[in-house]
């Protein structure tokens, strides 16, 4: 058996109005003067106006300043501009609120404004000191990537203009806040789609390899919340319980990954580096076609999975048990409206080429429970085409 580490130290504060919880944190973390990282697009929403209501009400001279020109997948403008606003303003903690994208630039913000110098196309190669980052507090307004657990930052670099993963334990937030009501406001395609996300971090990382066993309790019950959950958060935007189980079931899958993803979120990345797909879609679009790959070659791969989805699999043979599961999630997925194919979104033939190249490249197969090659992601890109 070889060696392991586990780990589950985030802070978290979960339920509605958890957020009023914000400015006493603050003076805990002696954070007086954040830099809120966030998009345009969460200018308009309930969700911000609540933030900027409860940091305004915080007292005490402190002041806030505003960074929201975060882009749908991050580059590394994203990271560089708001370090460069966090050392002109004097600020001392970052506060994320949004998506995955704000999550990660707000993240990862932090390193430079540590050392600006930093080149992210070598992160790995010219190891730095990063002890002593400034405190990050994440505020999820999604219910997907589950950024808000995790110890990286997924951006677009200059240099290769290709996603990358910025790893480090110190970029791991000092507080989540867990608040349902500032999900209520999501649209119904958008909370389908970043359910489907965490839906697909709990099953690539329960199948993947590594031996983890915690992770693996988590990830099955992450799948088991969303089953019951994201379709009612889908019908009623409003349904607090329903939002609350997919905040934390969006990061159960996020802790649970830390064992690693697969074939799936490799076809993923470059459909959003190189045709700007939402990476929750991306994941639901490929997602069927992936389990179907991986269970031809591994049988009986997901019967705990389908267990999990409350189905009565447990006495059937091997292949059975990953055909009933795949049809369960095949048609869990059509209902909330991801049955799409790529090319309703703007992929073409002509992609495939590159969109392969990445897809090989990309890290996260190499953690697959079945190995994946270049041919083999060709035809699963053709599948969902």
């Amino acid at each position: 058996m070889s060696l392991t580490a586990f780990s589950f130290p985030t802070r978290t504060l979960f339920g509605p109005g958890a957020l009023a919880e914000l400015p006493a944190h603050l003076v805990r973390l002696g954070v007086r003067r954040p830099l809120v990282v966030t998009d345009a697009g969460l200018l308009a929403t309930s969700a911000f106006k609540a933030l900027t209501e409860t940091l305004g009400a915080a007292g005490q001279g402190r002041d806030w300043f505003l960074y929201s020109a975060v882009h749908p997948n991050p580059i590394e403008g994203d990271v560089r501009e708001p370090a460069a606003l966090f050392r002109e303003a004097g600020c001392d903690g970052v506060i994320a609120i949004g998506g995955g994208s704000p999550l990660d630039a707000g993240k990862a913000a932090r390193l430079l404004a540590k050392r600006p110098d930093c080149n992210l196309a070598r992160f790995y190669d010219e190891p730095a000191d990063w002890s002593g980052l400034a405190p990050f507090i994440a505020i999820p307004t999604t219910a997907g990537t589950g950024s808000e657990v995790g110890r990286s930052s997924v951006i677009t670099l200059d240099a290769t203009k290709r996603k990358a993963v910025l790893f480090h334990p110190e970029l791991l937030a000092k507080l989540v806040i867990l608040d349902p009501k500032l999900t209520v406001g999501l649209p119904p395609k958008l909370t389908a789609a970043t359910g489907a996300d965490a839906l697909t971090h709990c099953i690539e990382s329960y199948t993947c390899p590594v031996f983890h066993p915690m992770c693996d309790g988590i990830a099955l019950e992450g799948i088991h919340l969303i089953v019951d959950a994201l379709p009612r958060a889908f019908r009623d935007g409003n349904d607090l319980d329903a939002r609350g189980r997919m905040l934390v079931a969006a990061a159960m899958g996020a802790v649970a990954f830390q064992k690693d993803l697969g074939v799936v979120h490799s076809l993923a990345h470059p459909l959003s580096t190189i045709c700007g797909l939402h990476h929750g879609l991306a994941n639901a679009l490929c997602l069927v076609a992936g389990m179907k790959f991986c269970a031809a070659r591994k049988p009986g791969l997901y019967r705990r999975v389908g267990i999990a989805c409350g189905l009565d699999v447990l006495k059937c043979s091997a292949p059975e048990a990953d055909r009933r599961t795949i049809a369960f999630l095949t048609e869990f997925l059509a209902r909330l409206g991801l049955n799409t194919r790529l090319r309703d979104h703007g992929v073409k033939p002509e992609h495939l080429d590159a969109l392969v190249t990445q897809a090989v490249e990309d890290p996260c197969h190499k953690t697959n429970v079945v190995p994946v090659t270049a041919g083999d992601f060709r035809g699963l890109y053709l599948e969902v085409l």
